[in-house]
């Protein structure tokens, strides 16, 4: 089958960036440990981070702050967290395989396409650039941009702006539950591969329109690319 061989009528696909096209959380796992560590935290777990996936660096900053007690300011602590997570991400970051493939087929099809993050603009421009993604997928938008990040519709709603696409016409590529209520709250399709196994059962990938229950080890770009194809809408 040729890559050209789908016909996407008038979709447009949003993709969330860590967890999702990109395997960062264990990048983001050191830096946080780094960071936490600075303030005196010593008992943070990967269990932990687990709790934080989908959730915006900003929001998350706030929550360690609530929970640990710290007294610094917000913008310290994410200077600090976004200085360690670049220095990692920038020599050790990799494209899920299939995910690769799909941004590659859509591409080819001339699909617009688009990145919305919790990262900030800085990571997310480090992460497409040293994958090499960048190439395909020049447009993002972070969730410092908008007023309200993920589980908030505010990102996406404003990918799609960008792109000049109603959200009736936008897919997401979630990995996270808060991501996906945030692709319902947009009124936008969703593609569910959700990164914590454990939370495959969430209520808000009910919601999801396609839902790979195993996670990346399930989902192919043929899968992926056949769905929509068959639920793609008219121009």
């Amino acid at each position: 089958m040729s890559d050209l061989s789908h016909h996407f009528g008038d979709t447009a696909v949003v993709f969330d960036l860590d967890g999702t096209l990109v395997d960062s959380e264990p990048n983001y796992y050191k830096a946080t440990l780094g960071t936490l560590g600075r303030y005196g935290v010593t008992d943070y777990t990967w269990a932990d981070n687990e709790a934080y996936v989908g959730i915006s660096t900003q929001e998350t900053i706030g929550l360690w702050k609530r929970r640990y007690g710290i007294d610094a300011p917000d913008t310290e602590m994410l200077d600090d967290l976004n200085t360690r997570y670049l220095d990692i991400a920038r020599v050790d970051t990799h494209v899920f395989p299939q995910m690769g493939l799909f941004v590659d087929r859509l591409h080819a099809a001339g699909v617009p396409m688009i990145v919305a993050s919790g990262s900030s603009p800085r990571a997310i421009e480090a992460i497409l650039g040293g994958t090499g993604l960048l190439a395909k997928l020049p447009l993002y938008v972070s969730a410092d941009e908008v007023d309200h990040g993920k589980p908030a519709p505010d990102v996406f709603l404003e990918a799609a702006r960008r792109l000049g696409r109603p959200a009736s016409h936008c897919v997401v590529l979630e990995d996270a539950a808060p991501g996906a209520a945030a692709a319902h709250a947009a009124g936008m399709r969703c593609i569910a591969v959700p990164y914590v196994a454990a939370q495959a059962d969430d209520p808000s990938f009910t919601t999801a329109d396609l839902l790979f229950k195993g996670g990346q080890e399930e989902f192919t770009a043929r899968a992926a690319c056949d769905w929509l194809e068959r639920s793609a809408p008219s121009s």
